[in-house]
């Protein structure tokens, strides 16, 4: 016959430990984990208004036509650096299709905090406002030219102390310069250690400024002068882009010129249709991929799309889940985008590029 006893203590031990499992299961699934969660964001309208403002201005005198329908620019919430997940969280984000989990360093690298963070996506934002006004103007039959420019400068760098943002090439060594492909060539002719004369237009003035070369860290043999170089451009009308710092990144950029070149031409673009898109535009008129192709194409479809321009490197993500009923139109150039719409603002059932 069994002792009670041991069978008492054999039982509080079952029972210790079976508790333990569960008070264990349940902190392990509370613990933090190394991820940020990316959900739908809200969807703008860029032929309407931001913040009470109309997204887009003109200056005086810049002939603009009535527009119809809305071309939105979508948006992917992210959690911020200093935010933490629990385990719980992210498998259910896991398992929810218009939502993702991805390893916190790929958003926020090298432990980047959320004030660098939105400076970075700010920066970026204002680059993809020059972007868009430059592509539209083009495609709308205007000229814009750019000139070579400091786009930032190295702190301690060769340039620190004698070369600021926005200065304007003009000239390197004597040489007139018309690109940045021309600077980098030039600086290139130089060993490390020697000095490179250029001459820049600095509010209106023109500079002769000497930079002494520093070697790359990677390769020696490089020569460098500690600086970014951007385009500054020159445009035929003014237009302001009304978007503040809510938003930040460069994936608005394709939504941003085909709401300028809609404005500046004949006939609505979208026939009456409401749009929704993404994809990042370089001045020469090509559409770049972006991230949250699938947030967006949720957040797009709440806010009552029916038609959403898909970057085409972004085609094979953006139909691995549900469409929430979207036709999704593949578009690589600016060009591409702008025929589509007119197509389908004819007809619409009419064949365009799409990602099926």
């Amino acid at each position: 016959m069994s002792d009670p006893s041991k069978l008492s203590a054999r039982y509080t031990t079952m029972v210790v430990a079976t508790l333990s499992l569960i008070v264990l299961s349940c902190l392990a699934w509370m613990v933090p984990v190394p991820y940020v969660r990316l959900q739908p964001g809200p969807a703008y309208d860029t032929l309407g208004e931001f913040n009470g403002k109309p997204m887009f201005t003109f200056g005086d005198g810049v002939k603009t036509y009535p527009t119809s329908g809305s071309l939105d620019f979508t948006t992917v919430r992210v959690g911020g650096p200093e935010q933490n997940l629990s385990l719980v969280e992210a498998v259910a984000a896991y398992f929810d299709g218009d939502k993702a989990v991805v390893p916190k360093d790929l958003i926020y690298p090298d432990n980047e905090t959320q004030e660098e963070s939105t400076a970075e996506s700010a920066a970026q934002l204002s680059g993809s406002k020059d972007s868009s006004r430059v592509a539209a103007l083009r495609a709308a039959g205007y000229t814009v030219t750019g000139r070579p420019s400091v786009a930032g400068v190295v702190k301690d760098g060769a340039s620190a102390k004698v070369l600021k943002p926005g200065d304007v090439f003009t000239a390197v060594d004597g040489s007139k310069v018309t690109t940045p492909d021309q600077v980098v060539k030039a600086v290139g002719t130089h060993e490390p250690g020697e000095v490179v004369r250029m001459t820049v237009e600095r509010k209106g003035r023109s500079l002769q400024v000497p930079v002494t070369t520093r070697a790359d860290p990677e390769d020696k043999s490089i020569p460098r002068v500690g600086i970014t170089i951007g385009v500054t451009y020159t445009y035929p009308i003014k237009i302001d882009n009304n978007v503040g710092r809510t938003v930040g990144g460069p994936s608005a950029g394709t939504m941003f010129a085909l709401a300028i070149y809609d404005k500046l031409t004949p006939g609505s673009l979208t026939g009456g249709n409401k749009i929704a898109g993404t994809g990042e535009m370089t001045p020469e008129g090509t559409v770049g991929p972006i991230g949250g192709i699938r947030q967006k194409i949720a957040g797009a479809a709440d806010g009552g799309a029916t038609i959403f321009l898909v970057p085409a490197a972004n085609c094979a993500e953006a139909t691995d889940g549900d469409d929430h009923g979207l036709q999704l139109v593949k578009i690589s150039e600016l060009d591409d985008a702008i025929s589509s719409l007119e197509a389908l603002a004819k007809d619409a059932h009419a064949k365009v590029p799409t990602c099926s």
